[in-house]
């Protein structure tokens, strides 16, 4: 059967049951998660197995599960042996407590810091406590921190047990599914008030990294001494949501980085425990649903097809299943999605009619997604000829003279405002006189309102029920409103005895400008769209009219209207989320909080993984199916840079499985890469002298180009992406391309192998002899597991973290040669080499750089340390001591020279 202590669930009828025991264990379990390489993109997950089928059950028309499994039925696969935490499950109030005590009645500065990972960080409910001393009945409130609906930190105190002061950090970043976060509340800062600061980390070891501005106030404050416990999780006075999270340790400390007066470790506890004491002495009590576990998953997916099979006889049946991830799913939908502006604009609640006019070429007229609304009638509409409008599908080119009809259904209720807008583009020379821009009809006093426009001047024009002119208003204009596109917009709003009216020229991306007035009479409501565009107008271009009940133009077209043109990868792929939110979910983890992600062109009409992996390949970071749900998660570019090893194989403790083969090949060697910006110029980067340039073999490798097209906002970042794709591409550096762990053999590693996810680095130390001496630092790019009862193996896929090892602000960065070798052969001891420079500086002397000393450098594969050098010209004298590495040889004139390790600096 299968693994003892693993098991599979098989949601049937909308609950989770194990069907561990049906498992058979002649076949594997066989479970492939990630991506091939570090050049590939993620594939679906997928995991196999066979169940026993003698009862039929797994028949998906058996009348025992009939109706219950089927297509895409989920399943999840769970092993236990992972790091144990404190479980609160979804719904369930549960809690670890431990009783008052004088070391917690803490009434000056605090340190709070829990290490958590929710089941997700933010938009849930109105928030999710983590820790407290706070008890509202009988005004017991001492402080809390919990995390809100909106994803911010938000600590809690009150100074009386009863009033209550609270502050709020910015919405979190969070640099992974676990994190630890910090409050620190310093009561009086000695300038008269008081200092919060927020502050979050990979664990609680740290480092810590401040988010947001410090909160500073003044006047001073203090903390209540209540009578309440400390709760970790769900804080049981208090009607939070109950939200899954689990919940690996936590620290309270009296004073800033104090002394430690709480201390729950949950990862040095058994699965099951229900009470321990901490390492400060206090006993902690688990209540209401929490556990202790050390269970993780390893798959989520659903079972697209139950193949029944037998044998001959029949006394043997089962069924072979393969499930795979959100991935698969998502690959099988090719839909294009609409444009931004067709995807927002019928969303707005006060939309009474809208026209897209984005038809296909050889169209008619212009149909309208909202129910209710007629098609727009058109004469003189060239469909499908511009696509010039960041958010907008093709639009037609209107010919001089070309109209426009339709009818606008009144709202619900009379509305005492109204507004309309058009989208607008006029190629060619500014018209002389002022042209028909914009025409329509209402049942109010102002029967038909007019907008013409020119070159120097706009009218705003009215007309009663007997065509009476009675508004008649000049705006002086420039020639710059037919120059690119903008949007006309008009608000009127009835106030009392009056129409108040209001005009914008609006540049799609840029500034406006308004002009306003008002007019005695009954506002009414907007009856029908009825323009003839001027006869002087150029090729105008018109999209996206719109009638509303409500002024909110600006926020429903800004942003929408470019194409969300400039926002960042990350908050492209989570808005695109939340719109889709029936089809995907999604998360994002950003390893520098501070940092943006790559800023990204115009949002063009396309299905939606197309659009989700296009944000991933311009940011450089990783997409990948979560293990935890079935959702997707994206890592950026910054979490891979300099990470923790979070995974260590000794090769001498016989903790790496045979076999380790590094591969020496070109599969990954870029050495020429253009990066071509979608609808902009190019950058372009080339490596003309490394080991693994565009030169000829023996000097390089010889010409591997590439070009790259990235949908960004400026020509400005193809350049720097170019640079950062050859650094990547010319990394020399053996593959190994498989590191196999035998889990069964190594069962201490299982815990630290159960927490790595796609990207994460791992080392290998004490590599064979034949190998190049020192650790092994590898990305994990994905991996195969392989389960039986008494057997685990895991096939990680990797690639080299070594191009991920960045300088940052404030490192001693130290910049690599561009080429130099030993000038004359040296034997294997010998201590003064010296060293000439062809190309890019020369190597600080330790005359002018005495600070700089020592260093390390490579040289035929021996590390040598330079503890001197001496000249300032091409041919400088090295002090150095050799066989640091344990490399013990001669080497002969010409002998590459380089840092061993050197500074390189990140996109």
């Amino acid at each position: 059967m299968a693994l003892p202590s693993d098991r599979v669930e098989l949601q049937i009828g909308g609950e989770w049951t194990d069907i561990t025991p049906d498992v058979y264990d002649r076949d594997p379990i066989v479970i492939r998660h990630g991506r091939s390489s570090a050049t590939s993109r993620t594939q679906p997950s997928k995991a196999s197995l066979t169940l026993n089928n003698r009862s039929g059950k797994y028949s998906s028309r058996n009348p025992m599960y009939y109706g219950r499994i089927g297509r895409n039925t989920p399943i999840r696969c769970i092993s236990a042996g992972g790091q144990p935490y404190l479980y609160i499950p979804e719904d369930v109030a549960g809690r670890a407590t431990t009783p008052d005590h004088a070391s917690l009645d803490i009434t000056g500065d605090i340190d709070v810091r829990v290490e958590v990972m929710p089941q997700q960080w933010t938009g849930v409910g109105i928030g999710y406590e983590l820790i407290g001393k706070y008890v509202a009945s009988g005004n017991q409130r001492s402080w809390r921190l919990i995390v809100t609906g909106e994803g911010e930190l938000l600590l809690t105190w009150s100074p009386d047990g009863a009033s209550i002061i609270e502050h709020r950090s910015p919405v979190l970043r969070p640099l992974g599914p676990r994190m630890a976060v910090r409050a620190a509340l310093d009561v009086d800062n000695g300038s008269g008030g008081y200092t919060l600061t927020y502050y979050i980390a990979d664990s609680l070891a740290g480092p810590w990294v401040e988010i947001g501005q410090t909160v500073t106030t003044s006047g001073t404050t203090s903390i209540y001494s209540s009578t309440a416990s400390v709760e970790l999780g769900d804080l049981a006075a208090l009607v939070f949501t109950n939200h899954e999270r689990r919940i690996y340790a936590a620290q309270v400390r009296d004073g800033i980085d104090g002394t430690v007066v709480a201390t729950p470790d949950l990862t040095a506890q058994t699965p099951g425990t229900t009470s321990f004491t901490d390492g400060a002495g206090r006993t902690w009590t688990l209540s209401a649903g929490a556990t202790v576990s050390d269970e993780e998953f390893r798959f989520q997916g659903a079972v697209a097809a139950w193949p029944a099979r037998w044998d001959a006889t029949g006394s043997d049946v089962w069924v072979p299943i393969e499930a795979a991830g959100a991935l698969r799913r998502l690959t099988q939908g090719k839909k294009a999605l609409p444009s931004t502006l067709r995807r927002r604009l019928p969303s707005q609640a006060s939309l009474l009619a809208y026209w897209p006019c984005e038809e296909s070429e050889g169209a008619s007229r212009a149909y309208s997604p909202l129910g209710g609304v007629a098609p727009l009638s058109v004469a003189g509409f060239d469909f499908s000829q511009d696509d010039t409008l960041g958010g907008s599908s093709a639009l037609p080119i209107v010919d001089p003279g070309g109209s426009m009809l339709g009818t606008v259904p009144g709202p619900a209720s009379p509305s005492t405002t109204w507004a309309l807008c058009m989208p607008y583009r006029v190629d060619g020379t500014a018209p002389g006189s002022e042209q028909e821009m914009l025409s329509w009809q209402t049942s109010g006093t102002i029967r038909r309102w007019r907008i013409t426009m020119g070159a120097t001047s706009s009218h705003i024009l009215g007309y009663d029920a007997i065509g009476t002119l009675v508004v008649n208003e000049v705006v002086a204009t420039g020639s710059e409103l037919f120059e690119g596109w903008w949007r006309l917009e008009f608000l009127a709003t009835q106030n009392g005895g009056n129409i108040d009216w209001k005009i914008t020229w609006t540049q799609v991306g840029g500034a406006n400008g308004v002009y306003s007035s008002s007019v005695a009479g009954t506002l009414g409501q907007i009856t029908s769209i009825n323009t003839v565009f001027g006869s002087g107008l150029p090729n105008i271009r018109i999209g996206h009219l719109t009638v509303w009940s409500a002024d909110v133009i600006g926020p429903a077209y800004d942003s929408a209207d470019t194409g969300f043109d400039g926002e960042s990868a990350t908050e492209r792929m989570e808005r695109l989320a939340v719109e889709e939110a029936a089809t995907v979910s999604l998360v994002t983890y950003h390893g520098d909080p501070t940092s943006t992600a790559e800023l990204l062109g115009p949002q063009s009409p396309d299905a939606l993984l197309p659009l989700l992996q296009e944000s991933a390949d311009c940011d450089g970071g990783i997409l990948h199916e979560d293990l935890t749900d079935a959702r997707l998660v994206y890592r950026d570019r910054h979490t891979l840079y300099n990470q923790p090893v979070r995974l260590t194989l000794d090769y001498a403790a016989a903790e790496v499985g045979v076999p380790l083969e590094p591969v020496e090949d070109d599969e990954a060697t870029r050495n020429d890469i253009t990066v071509s910006r979608r609808d902009g110029s190019d950058g372009h980067a080339v490596d003309e002298d490394g080991t693994l340039s565009v030169l000829a073999p023996p000097y390089g490798v010889g010409i591997y180009d590439e070009q790259v097209t990235l949908n960004l906002h400026s020509d400005e970042q193809t350049e720097p992406i170019a640079g950062w794709l050859l650094h990547l591409g010319t990394w020399d550096e053996a593959r190994y391309p498989t590191v196999r762990i035998q889990l069964h053999a190594t069962p201490h590693l299982i815990p630290a192998f159960l927490k790595l996810r796609p990207g994460d680095r791992i080392r290998i130390i004490n590599p064979p002899p034949w190998l190049p001496p020192g650790p092994i630092d590898l990305h994990v790019q994905g991996w195969a597991e392989k389960r039986r009862q008494y057997t685990w193996d895991a096939d990680l896929i990797c690639s080299p973290a070594g191009p991920w090892t960045i300088g940052v602000l404030d490192d001693t960065a130290r910049l690599d040669t561009e080429f130099s070798v030993i000038d004359t052969s040296v034997d294997a001891t010998t201590t003064s080499v010296d060293f000439t420079t062809f190309t890019g500086p020369h190597w600080v002397d330790s005359a002018t750089y005495p600070t700089d000393f020592p260093f390390d450098v490579l040289a035929g594969g021996e590390r040598m340390t330079v503890t001197a050098i001496t000249g300032t010209g091409a041919t400088q004298t090295a002090t150095v001591t050799r066989s640091v590495n344990g490399i013990v040889k001669s080497h002969d004139a010409g002998t590459d020279v380089r840092l061993a390790d050197p500074t390189y600096l990140a996109l």
